[in-house]
Formats: structure tokens, C-alpha cells, sequence
């Protein structure tokens, strides 16, 4: 997944951005509303972790920017502030979560899941797909209960083609999805060689990942 973090805590979004990063997910942090609003201007998210004090406004005051704007990338909102109103408050203006600090990394990853589950018409934490299931939160896949073993990488273009399996993903978000803007240094062709690894580990499976010239690629069964 693509996240967001609107945070300006240097020692909580340094943990934040080390725990997704470690579970393959491209990730950008920015310290600001101003910053924020830019970041959505140029790149669509799968989630946005977002913090009320900032230094340059409330978290708030973006949160219903984005929803006027009619975006509708799921909002987990995190924050030190207690008061009942204040959770009431951000629910009732477009947040899809909230979260009090400080909390364990885990729930924080574990309500993402929840959300990005939500948001792409998955009801269950397990994804199956023919004789090809995929656990996002244990970040295992197997075949007809026979173990996949897939890099971190791997792993995440997989994820991506199941949650979008029966829809075309065009390279560019593929690429979106797995690399932050810190990674300049990495090539589209990056795409390309993830998915004939995935090809390989698939023979036999049931399942192809085709590519449809022009417009991107689609795993489907082998029929």
C-alpha cells in the first residue's frame, strides 16, 4: 500500500515509517498541513495517518479540505489529545479511524489493514483466489496450503494484483504502491522484474498474471 503520514514528531514517525517500510509498504512523511495538501495534489493514496496538532494548523482543517474535495482515502487519525469530543469531532468530519497515542505499532498496522480492507471490498483478513490464498497480516501466501516462499517485495505486488484481482493495474501504480518519493533511484522496470519473478513461483498455481499490452497487468485463473 501507498501511505501518508502527516506527522510532526520526529521520534514517532522515524518508528512509524521503519514499521511499514519493514512490511514492504512505500510510505511518505511530511511534518504539515501545507505539505500534506501538496503530497494528495500529485499522488493518490491507499491511506493517510493523520496527526491534529501540527505545526501550521489542525490536522482537522485538512481532513476537511480532503473531504470537500470529494477524495475518499480512508483517514486514520492519531493523536495525543483525550477528550471524547475530539474523537467524536474528527469521526463526524471524514476520519475512518482514530487512534490515541501513544499505541503499539501493531494496532496502528493492524487497523491500516482494516481500513485498506474496507475501502477495496475485502471482508475477510485472508485473501483467496483459486488454490491461492494470501494473509496480509502475517505477510504469508501459499498455494492449495503449500507455502510461497516471496520477498518482501514480491510479496507486495502480489498483494496488490489479489485486492485488485478482476481490474487491470496499470505499471505506474503498481510502482506507486511499492516505492515512496525517497526512492528517485528506482526504475519502472523494477515492476517488470518483480512480476516474472511472481510468474515463476505461480507455474502450475492456477493462476497467471497477464499483461495487456498498453495498459498494465491483471492476474486472473488459468482457464
Amino acid at each position: 500500500m501507498r501511505v501518508l503520514l502527516v506527522e510532526d514528531t520526529e521520534d514517532v514517525a522515524e518508528a512509524i515509517v521503519a514499521n511499514f517500510s519493514r512490511s514492504g509498504h512505500a510510505i511518505d512523511r511530511v511534518t504539515g498541513c501545507g505539505a500534506a495538501r501538496d503530497a494528495v495534489a500529485v499522488q493518490d493514496y491507499d491511506l493517510v495517518i493523520l496527526d491534529i496538532n501540527l505545526p501550521d494548523g489542525s490536522g482537522f482543517d485538512f481532513l476537511r479540505a480532503l473531504r470537500s474535495a470529494k477524495n475518499p482515502t480512508p483517514i486514520l487519525v492519531v493523536t495525543a489529545r483525550r477528550e471524547v469530543e475530539d474523537r467524536i469531532g474528527a469521526l463526524d468530519i471524514g476520519a475512518d479511524d482514530y487512534l490515541m497515542k501513544p499505541f503499539d505499532l501493531r494496532e496502528l498496522e493492524a487497523r491500516a489493514r482494516a481500513l485498506i480492507r474496507r475501502s477495496s471490498g475485502e471482508g475477510s483478513g485472508v485473501i483467496e483466489y483459486g488454490k491461492l490464498s494470501l494473509d496480509p497480516a502475517g505477510r504469508t501466501a501459499g498455494i492449495a496450503g503449500t507455502p510461497l516462499q516471496l520477498t518482501r517485495r514480491e510479496f507486495s505486488v502480489l498483494e496488490i494484483l489479489m485486492l485488485n484481482r478482476g481490474r487491470v493495474m496499470p505499471k505506474e501504480r503498481i510502482f506507486e504502491k511499492l516505492f515512496s518519493f525517497d526512492r528517485e533511484e528506482v526504475g519502472l522496470n523494477a515492476v517488470e522484474l518483480y512480476i516474472a519473478r511472481l510468474r515463476r513461483k505461480l507455474a502450475g498455481s492456477g493462476l497467471v498474471i497477464r499483461n495487456l499490452r498498453g495498459l498494465g497487468y491483471q492476474i486472473a485463473l488459468d482457464e
